[in-house]
């Protein structure tokens, strides 16, 4: 008689000491990049004050550093699957270091236009090569998925902490100081990597086709400017102009791809279905979230009237369930299966955008709060699971190039989201509003300066039908996206249904 005892194996998933210093030097990139992105929306009032921008050279600032990032991301992690994941991060993290010190102490709009620049070009070798390095890093399937689940903490980390930080920093110091606390944390990466991270690469990664780099640049970058300015400026013939040469340098790209023996962007991870299943699901979870925190932010600030640090923390239940959930989905995915977490995941983000269609004028903190804990345990169990499904699934010499795939969906879903959802809630305003004193009906925004201008009743009067049509534009965006995260949810567990 044979007893079969238990496995004793991966009881838990223990790191090393030196896998739990690997680990931290991992997150601090992303940790950065996260604040960086939250922090400027608060810093724009200081350093308009102080640089006196255009119009226009204030929308550069805002947008570059995304633009440059999304456009280099594919390039990115590739050169890093070539010349090493490690030697990529230690030389961005040096750039971003430099680069946050111009931008801190920039004495023209046109110097911190290019500083962000440089920013974004930096952060588009941070993102795909720390979510590389931990293909070989974590070897083991349980150590990895639960290390994925601490790095996308990092996220949602940054994500809370930048209103409360940066709204700390510019009551004590200058703008600037925003963009400076980034140098020091850059430098430890730089100091730590060598002794800390092995590095990886593809052994036999073949010549890096410039022609390819120049065209994926051409490819995103107009088409995320053209998806902002849509979001931003409605209906105009040159963003849809820049959107259609995107997509047009796209579809050269992909079968210029398909040409060559080492293609800067491996194709057939899209054959993979655990990869492309994984990546639309991450793809439309960002959409529908990022669009809706555009919203949100307005929502309470200007129709419930809360300050941006009130704001912001009654968003941070959101990020703080999102990190629980993420390293809960490690142990719940092993039990039940990756379908059935990520399906579930994403009933949780169904439920909560639903409920957030419940939200109104007068009051609806309560409703936000609750709502956005649902959506951020779903997406912290969702996102947690596909992100290890996508490094898993792809090659580990393509690590890097995968990671980058990764995060451009996410770019791409954050700015169609705006740029879609966005521009669906500011039709309704302005179709609520049509009638409304000149520059009222434009932004919720500028109808509170307008109604500042005029007699006590008058002003009441626009303050209470423009926080009405705005509340409307939230509540359709949040059956929306409800809608479809219900299609996503249907069509992943397709996808990934297997076989007894």
């Amino acid at each position: 008689m044979t007893t079969t005892m238990p496995r004793p194996t991966e009881p838990r998933a223990r790191f090393s000491a030196k896998q739990g210093w690997a680990l931290a030097v991992l997150v601090l990139p992303v940790l950065l990049i996260s604040i960086d992105m939250t922090v400027l929306g608060f810093a724009v009032p200081f350093l308009s004050e102080d640089l006196e921008p255009s119009s226009s050279q204030l929308l550069w600032i805002v947008d570059v550093y995304g633009f440059t990032l999304a456009g280099l991301l594919v390039t990115m992690g590739s050169l890093g699957d070539r010349i090493g994941r490690r030697r990529l991060l230690i030389i961005g993290s040096a750039a971003f270091a430099a680069a946050s010190v111009l931008a801190a102490y920039a004495p023209t709009p046109e110097t911190l236009i290019a500083a962000r620049a440089l920013l974004g070009l930096a952060g588009a070798t941070l993102m795909p090569t720390t979510l590389g390095l931990m293909r070989n890093l974590f070897t083991d399937g349980r150590q990895r998925k639960f290390a994925i689940a601490i790095w996308a903490s990092g996220f949602s980390a940054g994500a809370a902490a930048g209103p409360i930080i940066g709204g700390w920093l510019l009551e004590h110091f200058w703008w600037g100081s925003v963009f400076l606390m980034a140098a020091p944390v850059s430098l430890a990466v730089m100091v730590a990597a060598p002794m800390l991270l092995p590095e990886s690469k593809d052994p036999n990664p073949g010549p890096l086709d410039l022609l390819s780099v120049a065209m994926s640049f051409m490819a995103m970058f107009p088409f995320v400017y053209g998806v902002k300015t849509l979001a931003e400026h409605g209906l105009d013939w040159t963003a849809f102009a820049a959107i259609a040469f995107g997509a047009a340098m796209a579809v050269v790209f992909v079968r210029r791809q398909r040409r060559l023996e080492h293609p800067l962007l491996d194709l057939n991870l899209f054959g993979i279905r655990r990869f492309s299943a994984s990546l639309a699901t991450n793809f439309t979870i960002v959409f529908a979230m990022i669009s809706s925190l555009f919203l949100l932010t307005q929502y309470l600030q200007l129709v419930l009237g809360y300050s941006p640090m009130q704001a912001g923390l009654l968003l941070l239940p959101e990020m703080a369930v999102s990190v629980v959930a993420g390293l809960f989905a490690v142990r719940l995915s092993e039990r039940i299966g990756m379908a059935r977490t990520i399906v579930g995941g994403l009933a949780f983000v169904i439920t909560g955008f639903a409920g957030m269609a419940f939200v109104g004028v007068d009051e609806g903190a309560l409703v936000v709060v609750g709502a956005s804990i649902l959506i951020g345990t779903g997406a912290g169990l969702a996102q947690t699971v596909t992100n290890d499904a996508i490094l898993a699934a792809a090659p580990a010499d393509r690590a890097g190039s995968a990671s980058a795939i990764s995060e451009t969906a996410y770019e791409l879903g954050g700015a169609m989201g705006v740029a879609l959802l966005g521009s669906l809630a500011t039709g309704i305003y302005r179709s609520e509003l049509s009638d409304a004193p000149a520059g009222a009906s434009e932004t919720l925004g500028e109808a509170v300066h307008v109604a500042a201008t005029l007699p006590a009743e008058a002003g009441d009067a626009l303050l209470t039908a423009a926080r009405t049509a705005f509340t409307h534009g939230l509540q359709t965006v949040a059956l929306i996206a409800a809608g479809l995260i219900l299609i996503a949810t249907i069509s992943v567990g397709r996808a990934l249904r297997t076989k007894a």
